[in-house]
């Protein structure tokens, strides 16, 4: 087909690419369904046009274009080609979705978004611009290699966030401690970094790499009711029974614990000076441990006093007097 016939298509195509480009930015990121409905008309209009034209994007024929004409059949293609990814990104984005499993689906997505723009860009360049493409692959290659050594942390970082999305040890608002005892509500989580929203309001951000190596504990799974032990000496000199009915009395009266399960009260052992009792109980949540605790131990002391319990001192304290050594007074004899 001669320039002259190709002209007019080209111009059209063009339009077309153009006019589905800033439609596609007015539409906006909220109406992802009316975007990609408007992206495949777009799309079906130029692949309609190329069709009619005789012009095959896969195919490069142009060596009778000059000037304008060829400026206009590269663009028309590269065009051509970008509408394509965008409308395979827009099925990927609705399409592609996990039931309940937000953070997998969105990295599926990233993934194969990533994949299809890779395959486009090639494609860009080996169909459009005669690029040779295998000797590009093989530069890119020592290229990545290159890179990846020098980007190491970088993407360990990366990989370490993809391998924590997967296994899911962790959601958005659940609380963790770490094994080095750095605790928090995680906020945020993205492919390099958690943030963790600490007790002390303060933002700890971890590199997924470092999260990846240490041991966790998930105070929030399967729920975020949180036990707590509190230990409480009383003087031997009291009947344990007794000891036993006034903490659980305590336990009940409190208003900041969860009542079921129910508390339990364990006497942990007995000596010449001290019945050991531990208090077990649960809160709603690991936020609510320290005004628990405060209620909790208000309650044993009152109720100690109301019935007449004495509070044993700690091991630590305790005085043991040595012997002391008798002084033999000088003899008074005569030299």
């Amino acid at each position: 087909m001669s320039g002259e016939h190709l002209s007019l298509p080209l111009v059209l195509i063009n339009l077309l690419g153009i006019a589905g480009i800033v439609v596609w930015h007015l539409q906006g990121r909220d109406r992802a369904t009316a975007r990609l409905i408007v992206q495949i008309l777009f799309f079906a209009c130029m692949t309609a046009v190329l069709t009619v034209a005789g012009i095959m994007p896969h195919q490069v024929n142009d060596t009778q274009l000059r000037g304008v004409d060829a400026v206009l059949a590269t663009s028309a293609r590269v065009l051509w080609w970008t509408h394509l990814a965008w409308s395979l990104i827009g099925f990927v984005r609705i399409y592609i979705v996990l039931e309940r499993r937000p953070q997998e689906a969105r990295l599926l997505q990233d993934l194969i978004v990533a994949v299809v723009y890779l395959g486009v860009g090639l494609s860009i360049l080996g169909f459009v611009f005669k690029a040779p493409i295998g000797t590009l692959v093989a530069t890119s290659g020592v290229v990545a290699i290159i890179f990846g050594l020098a980007l190491q942390n970088t993407l360990g970082d990366v990989f370490s966030g993809i391998a924590l999305t997967l296994g899911r040890p962790f959601a958005i608002g659940d609380w963790i401690v770490l094994s080095d005892g750095t605790e928090g509500r995680v906020i945020e989580n993205n492919w390099r970094s958690t943030f963790l929203l600490t007790g002390a309001h303060n933002v700890v951000v971890l590199p997924n790499s470092a999260l990846a190596k240490v041991g966790l504990t998930n105070l929030s799974r399967p729920d975020e009711s949180h036990q707590i032990t509190l230990v409480v000496r009383i003087a031997a000199g009291h009947r344990p029974q007794l000891v036993e009915e006034a903490m659980q009395t305590a336990l009940r009266a409190c208003t900041r614990i969860v009542q079921d399960p129910q508390p339990v009260v364990a006497l942990k052992g007995i000596d010449a000076t001290a019945i050991e009792a531990e208090l077990q109980f649960r809160v709603t949540s690991p936020a609510n441990r320290t005004p628990a605790r405060n209620e909790v131990i208000d309650l044993v002391h009152r109720h100690c006093a109301e019935n007449g319990l004495s509070l044993a001192m700690p091991p630590q304290s305790y005085l043991y007097k040595m012997p002391s050594t008798a002084v033999r007074p000088p003899s008074s004899g005569s030299l």
